[in-house]
């Protein structure tokens, strides 16, 4: 289940959030710091790890 992170507009919290991708577009969450609604996305790296099969 990938991780995402969000950032506060109103008091500037940055925090993350596990979720399905189905529910990502859905999600209604609320900050943890002052409970506003008023959340954003903040795009995040994303590293893929592969392995070689012999």
């Amino acid at each position: 289940m990938p991780t995402y992170q969000y950032r506060c507009q109103k008091c500037g919290e940055v925090f993350e959030h596990a979720e399905h991708i189905a529910e990502h577009a859905t999600v209604q969450l609320r900050c943890p710091k002052c409970g506003s609604d008023s959340i954003e996305h903040k795009p995040t790296q994303f590293f893929a790890k592969t392995s070689k099969k012999s």
